[in-house]
């Protein structure tokens, strides 16, 4: 509905690429409501700043829409402006607004303390702010499985901690009053997300129960920690955060100890014992083996539905960074209070810390880059692999004896034989044309032979496309595409491609030699060989081949759409990028085309492009509409009454989803 409201800021403004995005708090038929806001571009706000004006409403958890991640995080309502607002600035911020300008306060500090290139890193270290994370960084983590490092939960709040019982010297009064505030303070700066709720709630019931002097029980503690954030939010339920947390903590319960216990048996690694360097070292690796793998055997499904991604270099990962990890926490901390009394200092401190953060970065990006370094659920054979993993470990938590060695020999032969299939799959066809479902965008991947081409990378979210493109490719072992070909620069067909040169490279990219406003054309030409495609001509792909036809005489950048046919054995398909009738017809004039089997119907739809003349010429069996929920209206009546008129298959990727012709 849309209503007249007054919405309260509750942290500070950020930008977005439609304008300032802010979270706040409404009162709404005498109901108060989290809320998150949208103004136009220019308006930042402040934690307290009053707006009011005419909003229309979303509910987060359904009702005409679909539910939202936001609900999860208790905000039930997003709020679009509707007109123009009005901001009363406040004169003091509130008492319960002050731990988002302290997260503020300290965010500024850290800008001022740290170089620019390991700033990133220590905001979302520290803070969790990973905002300013490149996505090159963010998908490095992921692949290299220490994402959970920038993200604030149980390992930040281990950290902290460890540092009041130095303050307090472990004395139980002291460190429970100096340690619930520091809990409550810490949640709140973080922004009360889920995980770190989870770890500051355990670690409250610890500090009681050593109060107190009773046992701490590590299950009963993550049970109510879970009873209590979902008392106050039922929905939290549906948080990956809440969920991966859990999951962590569980199977560090259930499986950390008998890893550990089995790693320490003198037969394995030699004598643990003792104060020797060798004994140390040897209860260290165990510690953090066990506490990897434990975690890793719960949250591995649920990395698998959310990311469709699981890292195997993880393990290694945890093992080389996450020792490293504390000093650097602590080092954060020194040189954004150091650097608030004395600036030099703290920069002294931050350029150090820097050194370490730049190994961690480094480490990272090495290890992102080993060959399956991840796996990926879009493979039907990992998925294959996953349910016979489980039902194997099933078997071998049930055995009597458990034949640790057989159980592993057995996992590693499954997963390479999964691994294999992936591979072997697309290059036992003739040809694979793979149209990518990318909403309003268009993004296509011609395989034939072990050779790779890809026709423009762009659709609603240029960063989701290239991450399920490159994981597609990564499944089948490849990071190196044979040539790239761009239909024109738009962001829908074009906006993916950046962020996929970050894990994928290519060899030759086809360039039509036309202007462009965004800046794409000349950021692209720094990522392989360029071939500016002014005449016909012809690339040969594997048994395949794609016939690239510039545009003639073009007006806008629409018309300069490059055509590709691409034609296999008994099979042609043509793409026109988002060309008008006027530029099907100058493609008419320009060539003789074939018969086809598919069209990708121009401009995902629209009602100027795909005109009977183009139809009543090439015939084709199959229409591919390459389209997602848009204000446009595509595709239009009039298309699909066209395509039905003509006899044409509709697949609509929409409603199909991706869309594979093999042959």
């Amino acid at each position: 509905q849309e209503v007249y409201a007054s919405i309260t800021a509750s942290d500070y403004a950020w930008e977005t690429e439609y304008g300032v995005s802010a979270d706040g708090e409404m009162v709404l038929d005498g109901r108060s409501y989290r809320v998150r806001f949208y103004l136009d571009e220019g308006q930042m706000l402040c934690p307290g700043d009053q707006v009011r004006g005419n909003f229309s409403l979303r509910y987060t958890a359904g009702g005409l829409w679909d539910a939202t991640y936001h609900r999860a995080e208790g905000i039930f309502l997003i709020a679009y402006p509707k007109g123009e607002q009005s901001v009363v600035k406040a004169q003091s911020v509130p008492w319960k607004y002050y731990p988002a300008v302290l997260r503020s306060q300290i965010l500024q500090q850290l800008e001022s303390v740290f170089p620019a290139d390991t700033l990133a890193f220590a905001k979302a270290l520290l803070l969790g702010d990973t905002w300013e994370l490149t996505y090159e960084q963010d998908q490095a983590f992921r692949t290299a499985g220490i994402r959970h490092v920038v993200a604030v939960s149980g390992l930040h709040v281990s950290i902290l901690f460890s540092f009041v019982y130095f303050l307090t010297g472990r004395r139980r009064g002291f460190s429970m009053l100096l340690g619930i505030p520091v809990l409550v303070l810490f949640a709140a700066m973080a922004g009360f997300t889920p995980s770190i709720n989870r770890a500051c709630i355990m670690q409250g019931l610890m500090l009681l129960a050593s109060f107190v002097q009773k046992e701490y029980d590590p299950p009963t503690a993550l049970g109510v920690s879970a009873l209590v954030m979902l008392s106050v939010n039922p929905l939290a339920v549906t948080s990956v955060s809440l969920q991966l947390s859990v999951g962590c903590m569980a199977g560090i319960l259930l499986f950390s100890g008998r890893i550990r216990a089995y790693l320490l048996d003198e037969k394995r690694l030699g004598p643990a014992k003792g104060n020797r360097v060798s004994s140390v070292c040897i209860r260290w690796f165990a510690g953090s083996i066990s506490v990897s793998l434990g975690a890793m055997l719960v949250t591995m499904p649920l990395c698998a539905v959310y990311f469709g991604s699981i890292s195997l270099i993880g393990v290694l990962t945890n093992l080389l960074v996450l020792w490293l990890i504390s000093y650097i926490f602590y080092g954060i901390m020194a040189a954004c209070a150091l650097g608030a009394l004395w600036v030099s200092a703290g920069a002294g401190i931050g350029w150090v810390v820097s050194w370490a953060i730049r190994g961690v970065l480094w480490i990272c990006e090495a290890l992102s880059k080993v060959p399956y370094a991840a796996i990926y659920t879009c493979s039907i054979y990992v998925c294959a692999w996953l349910v016979f993993f489980y039902g194997l470990l099933l078997l071998f938590l049930k055995a009597k004896k458990k034949p640790v060695g057989a159980f592993a020999l057995c996992a590693a032969l499954g997963l390479v034989a999964a691994l294999g299939a992936s591979w072997l799959e697309p290059r036992l066809d003739d040809y694979r044309v793979r149209v990518q479902n990318v909403g309003n965008g268009q993004c296509i991947l011609v395989q034939s032979h072990g050779e790779n081409f890809l026709i423009d990378c762009g659709g609603d979210d240029p960063k989701a496309v290239a991450q399920d493109l490159s994981q597609t490719l990564l499944s089948q072992g490849i990071r190196r595409l044979d040539g790239v070909v761009l239909t024109h620069y738009d962001r829908d067909h074009a906006g993916g491609l950046s962020y996929l040169f970050t894990t994928i490279s290519v060899k030759n990219l086809y360039l039509p030699d036309i202007a462009d406003d965004t800046a794409t054309r000349q950021t692209l030409s720094e990522h392989g060989a360029v071939r500016w495609v002014t005449q016909p001509q012809s690339i040969n792909v594997g048994a395949a081949q794609l016939h690239l036809y510039p545009a003639v005489d073009a007006k806008d950048e629409n018309e300069s759409s490059l055509c590709i046919l691409f034609q296999g054995e008994n099979c042609d398909i043509l793409i026109t990028g988002d060309r008008s009738m006027a530029g099907e017809w100058k493609l008419l004039q320009q060539t003789q085309l074939p018969k086809l089997e598919a069209l990708v119907v121009g401009h995902h739809g629209a009602d100027t492009s795909t005109s009977r003349e183009l139809l009543k010429v090439t015939d084709p069996d199959l229409a591919i509409i390459s389209v997602g929920e848009n204000p446009y209206g595509h595709p239009s009546v009039q298309v699909l009454d066209r395509l039905k008129a003509q006899g044409c298959r509709i697949w609509r990727t929409d409603i199909q989803g991706t869309l594979t012709i093999r042959g």
